[in-house]
This record gives structure tokens, sequence and C-alpha cells, in this order.
């Protein structure tokens, strides 16, 4: 299983995706996170900070929170998969032209494919449906 950072940002800010997040992650086993997950989590948090809808304390709280999931075992911290980059080139210009998808969504799917993942959680369109047409199961 390889869940994008929309996943990620719905367990910790409550949105419309949060019931949906809770249920997938008491069904399933640990998710992995690469330095990738972590770094656009974090952007994704301070924009919304930027954006006026967390508090400097709430986002630190998240941080904080991310980080007690991690130690716990909810997270396990993982690499970059090695061929990720050469992989997410290769499914954009196979699948960029059809689909519109962006860089981190095909980076995303390249991760999933190398760390051999059978499903794909995600709330964006575009990346479900690369990782549909790339044979992953999507939520």
């Amino acid at each position: 299983m390889y869940v994008d950072t929309s996943f990620l940002v719905s367990v910790y800010i409550k949105d419309r995706h949060s019931s949906v997040t809770d249920e997938l992650l008491r069904s399933h086993s640990i998710i992995s996170v690469t330095p990738f997950h972590c770094a656009e989590w974090a952007h994704t948090v301070a924009q919304h900070v930027f954006r006026g809808i967390l508090t400097p304390q709430q986002a630190d709280e998240m941080y904080d929170q991310f980080d007690r999931d991690e130690a716990v075992g909810l997270w396990t911290g993982i690499a970059m998969p090695d061929h990720a980059f050469e992989v997410c080139a290769d499914l954009a210009r196979r699948y960029g032209p059809k689909l519109g998808v962006r860089t981190l969504d095909s980076l995303h799917v390249a991760c999933a494919l190398e760390l051999k993942a059978d499903r794909f959680w995600t709330f964006d369109e575009r990346q479900a449906k690369l990782a549909k047409a790339q044979g992953l199961r999507t939520s």
C-alpha cells in the first residue's frame, strides 16, 4: 500500500476526506513515508498557515503529532526508491499528454511502483487515473 500526501494531510487536517482516511487506517497496516512525503506534507501545513486556515501553534502541534505517530510506528520512514525519478520521467512521457499529470503526481506513482505497492491511496483524481493505468488499486 502507498499513500500520497493528500491522504496524510486528511489524517491531520480534518476535511471532507478525513472519515475515509480514518476508516482506511483502522483497516490496514503501517504506512511507509518517504522524505518526499515529509517535505510535501510540511509545505501543505505551511500553506494552511499562510492562508489563515491554521495558526502557527496549530501547525506546530500537527508537526509534533506527525513525529509522535512515526515514533510509535503508525508511519515507517523509508528512503526514496533508487529509480523513482527515472520512472517519474517515463510516466510523464507516456501519460502526461493524455492525463495532464504533474511532476508530483508522477513521482508519487513512481514511488509506489518502485516500492512494489499493490494499492495507492489518494484523493487526487489525476494521480488516481495514473495509478490505475499502471495497475494499482486505488482507494
